[in-house]
């Protein structure tokens, strides 16, 4: 093991052999040095030198986006999928600690990791799609508060700051920092609540901020209410990533699965898919009209698309109690509901916006850099979360 006292000091340096030290930690079997492990090293790597380029070259130079399609693959999937990715954060630590259901505690360390790398990356995307990277730190002290930009900003930051508290005792415990340890367990019930109304505001700020663009949004998206439309489709989608991480890691890790867990996930995922697919329809009669799904060409496939894929086909599936007792059918629930949603990401950030755009003479096409940058930061939350489970008690044996 490498000895970080000859590069950090003796006191950080001691810190970090001792989170670093497997010899108690690694219970779970983790390799390091794997194949899989080297292509997600590489991904970053290259995403490091994209971040580099484009800072100093700009937007223009390291990706396609231009004034009539200001927005790209950075915004509509890595930030609005990533920040739904990570509802499952808030929701698992509502269940836990605010309302006690102990039989998701096995899994609520798991569920906030993932949505702190989540938020992360939204963050990092953020900081690199504005114009001036550097100035990222502005609205934390020149506040807007008429701006909903200013509330995305705002809340990105807090609730960040929020999942990296939640997420301390796992390094308190490691490195032996009791009184810590104590303080923050003791405030826990406090940081949740916090983090849950941050949470629940966020997700639905995000859809807020395409209230401002009427004209350019396709009526097939847009609607007054579709702050609640991201709240909703982002809970479905935290629960079934939640569901998806957990039996993933149980036959990566070599851990058992709490069947009991993923079929009360898996309920959470019917009721929720099936008052989103109300709200949907009900958009869809009461403004743009069903025949509107039929004559709109590629927009209408796209919004079929998002509702077969996401909602229908695996709401269908999870109803059935037989399939719920089946973890492949969850799996592939659960698959489809997380890609089903990132379409809709895509459909409202990239191509809902299409037939605004190529009318005004712009087109999108996402560059290579811009496509790296993104598998990169996917490979980075992929390796993070696997370091952590190597060398922290990320899922504790006594919550099984």
């Amino acid at each position: 093991m490498t000895d970080f006292t000859k590069f950090a000091g003796p006191k950080l340096g001691g810190a970090l052999n001792k989170l670093m030290d497997d010899r108690h930690s690694d219970h779970l079997g983790i390799k390091m040095d794997t194949p899989f492990t080297r292509v997600l090293i590489m991904l970053i790597l290259g995403a490091v030198a994209v971040a580099a380029y484009r800072v100093i070259f700009g937007l223009g130079a390291s990706t396609n986006l231009n004034d009539y399609w200001p927005w790209g693959i950075w915004i509509a999937f890595d930030v609005l999928g990533g920040v739904a990715m990570a509802a499952g954060g808030f929701i698992i630590a509502a269940m836990v600690y605010l309302l006690n259901w102990k039989k998701y505690k096995c899994i609520v360390r798991a569920s906030i990791l993932n949505a702190f790398f989540g938020y992360l990356l939204a963050a990092l995307s953020i900081t690199l799609d504005i114009g001036r990277s550097f100035v990222i730190w502005h609205p934390m002290v020149m506040w807007q508060v008429n701006s909903i930009m200013f509330i995305v900003a705002l809340h990105v930051v807090a609730y960040t700051s929020t999942l990296a508290t939640e997420s301390s005792p796992m390094i308190f415990e490691k490195l032996g920092w009791n009184k810590a340890l104590g303080w923050v367990n003791r405030c826990m019930v406090g940081i949740v609540l916090f983090g849950v109304l941050l949470s629940l505001l966020h997700q639905s700020s995000l859809g807020a901020v395409y209230l401002i663009a009427p004209s350019k949004l396709s009526p097939l998206w847009y609607s007054k209410h579709i702050p609640y439309m991201f709240l909703i489709s982002a809970i479905m989608m935290g629960l079934s990533m939640v569901s998806f991480e957990t039996i993933l890691t149980s036959k990566v890790f070599n851990h058992e699965a709490p069947k009991d867990v993923l079929d009360g996930l898996a309920k959470g995922v019917v009721f929720f898919g099936s008052f989103y697919t109300l709200f949907k329809f009900g958009h869809v009669i009461t403004g743009p009209g069903i025949g509107a799904l039929f004559t709109s060409g590629f927009l209408g496939f796209m919004w079929l698309l998002e509702m077969a894929v996401g909602i229908v086909i695996p709401c269908v599936l999870l109803a059935k109690k037989s399939n719920r007792a089946d973890l492949n059918t969850i799996f592939v629930a659960n698959i489809m509901v997380i890609v089903g949603v990132l379409l809709n990401r895509l459909n409202v950030g990239v191509f809902g916006v299409s037939d605004y755009a190529n009318r005004v003479g712009g087109d999108y096409f996402p560059s290579f850099m811009e496509l790296l940058l993104t598998a990169g930061m996917i490979a980075f939350a992929i390796l993070g979360f696997k370091v952590c489970a190597k060398y922290l008690n990320l899922f504790p044996e006594d919550h099984h």
